[in-house]
Parts: structure tokens; sequence; C-alpha cells
């Protein structure tokens, strides 16, 4: 089966129109993100759901290759490293990710909003080069 880029172009979509509503969240600065709360629920949202399309499309590719069926998300990245579809050099970055969109659901409570202002600050580009990886498969 081949890999249905429709699919996946639509999850792309959610992963950039993310990806622009937390970069105009980025110039704030950390008393300005801090004080109004809608700052803060927006970017964990925001975080949360453009990693989820990075987990389904990851799944979806390992679905369509028909590859090992991986026991977590995060074995997603693994298996698509294993079989070549990404660059080991991203394997820890990506699996990153996944293991944070897992507390922004599972241990919301324990996020705090000056480790999401240093995610926001530092840890957007992780988008854009995952994006990039996908464009190298979806134009082979």
């Amino acid at each position: 089966m081949e890999i249905d880029k429709e699919k996946i172009y639509s999850k792309i979509q959610i992963i950039e129109d993310n990806l622009k509503k937390l970069k105009e969240l980025k110039p704030l600065s950390f008393e300005n993100f801090a004080k109004d709360f809608r700052n803060f629920e927006s970017a964990k949202h925001l975080f949360q759901t453009a990693i989820e399309a990075m987990a389904d499309i990851a799944t979806h590719i390992i679905a369509r290759l028909r590859l090992r069926t991986p026991e977590s998300a995060v074995e997603t990245i693994k298996i698509l490293v294993e079989n070549k579809v990404f660059p080991p050099e991203n394997q820890k970055r990506y699996c990153e990710m996944i293991r944070f969109r897992n507390r922004l659901v599972h241990f919301y409570h324990k996020v705090d909003v000056k480790e999401l202002y240093q995610i926001l600050q530092n840890d957007l580009p992780d988008f854009e080069i995952f994006l990039r990886d996908l464009n190298t498969i979806l134009t082979k």
C-alpha cells in the first residue's frame, strides 16, 4: 500500500497552523506570557495537537508500509528510524516531543508555565525539522 499523501498533508496543515500560532506567542516576555492564563492554555493545546498530528503521521506511515506494530507513540519514531524513513539524528528529538505530548495529556498538572515558556522559546524549530524530514519522504 502507498502512503496516503492527502491524509499526511492534512496533518501537516495542523502542524503548520499550530506552529504559526505558537510563533505569535513566542515574542511575549515571560512576565506577559505568564500573567494571562490564556497564553499558557493556548500554548499547551497547540503543542499537544501539533505533536498528536506528528504521531498520527508516523502511525499512518508504519501502517501503510506494513512495518511492525508499535507499542507506543514513541516507538513509532524508533520504527521509522530503524526502517530508514527518518534520519537517526532526529530520533531523540522526535521521541522527546512525543513524551512531552504525553505529559501534556496525562500529567498536565505537572507542566508549569516556566517549562512551557522555555519550550516555546527554544524548541519550535523541531517542528520545522520534522516537516523537512516528511517532505523528503513525500517527494520520493
